[in-house]
């Protein structure tokens, strides 16, 4: 490298690094970038000291319930599948709760998502178990690869300025938000509450990339490891069963029998019946064929 070239390439590595534009195949973990994740987890920790009593108790489960449903019916059914339709207030109001659980911006959890579903399980995917369950756990996100956001695969929501703009200010929901409880139960209220909230919340829509790869059955023969688990889909309000996403993922209803419970998928339903949401997308009970294509 001559000695001119230098200083380019020092300056197109901070814009890069600014513009969240990491080399794709960059795996080293960026701890600058994920302090604010980090700073989480060790804030839990401080729990036995700062105290948890009732009120820390109700408010991480409001947190835990709200933000899993602005999740999986935002971020996931919504932004990145568009398995139903809403107007700009409530779809701003989707993106606004999503982000407040601190899992960064609406265009890059979808287009992360979008990704994975192209490449699922392949070495293209940025977090599948068969590198590691740890990989697909945490790892991914805590890399370098994992700071880009895919436009390219995100072009329906770059359309959208109120979008744009909510993503832009990824942090701000989290900012009100956290300062509202804050305000109310200082830090105790904040960590026991809000911050408790959001890092298992992280946890448990996590383990969709880990656990749903490889823990559970397989009703369809789908390309990758995807896998339907009872105890996931409880936790997550439907997402666990995700061997049945895979297959149709452009459905908004993933819990396909009508013993396999799927809360976010209820919760939508009683919305179009409000007129809140429409064309809502139901994929059909598997037939005797496809029950044949089984491969548990």
């Amino acid at each position: 490298m001559s000695a001119s070239s230098a200083p380019a390439r020092v300056r197109d590595r901070w814009r890069d690094l600014k513009d969240g534009l990491a080399p794709a195949q960059d795996d080293r973990p960026d701890w600058f970038r994920s302090s604010p994740f980090v700073a989480l987890h060790v804030a839990v920790l401080a729990l036995p000291w700062i105290g948890f009593g009732a009120r820390e108790a109700v408010a991480f489960v409001a947190v835990y319930v709200g933000g899993m449903f602005f999740i999986t019916a935002g971020y996931h059914r919504y932004f990145s599948h568009r398995s139903f339709r809403t107007g700009r207030e409530f779809r701003f109001v989707l993106a606004f709760f999503a982000e407040a659980t601190m899992q960064k911006g609406v265009l890059w959890w979808s287009g992360n998502h979008r990704h994975h579903h192209r490449w699922s399980d392949t070495e293209e995917d940025v977090h599948s178990p068969r590198r590691s369950f740890w990989w697909s756990h945490v790892g991914w996100l805590l890399s370098n690869r994992a700071n880009a956001v895919r436009h390219d695969l995100v072009r329906d929501l770059v359309r959208d300025p109120e979008i744009r703009w909510i993503d832009r200010w990824y942090l701000l929901p989290p900012a009100i938000v956290g300062g509202s409880f804050f305000a109310i139960g200082g830090w105790t209220l904040l960590v026991g509450g809000y911050v408790l909230g959001v890092v298992v919340l992280y946890h448990a829509t996590a383990a969709i990339n880990s656990l749903a790869h490889i823990w559970g059955t397989r009703r369809y023969a789908t390309r990758d490891d995807s896998r339907n688990n009872l105890v996931l889909a409880l936790l997550t309000f439907g997402e666990g069963w995700h061997n049945n996403h895979h297959h149709r993922p452009a459905s908004a209803r993933q819990g396909v029998r009508w013993w396999e419970i799927d809360l976010t998928f209820y919760v939508l339903a009683a919305l179009q019946v409000l007129g809140v949401v429409s064309g809502v997308r139901r994929a059909a009970a598997p037939t005797r064929r496809s029950a044949a294509l089984s491969v548990r």
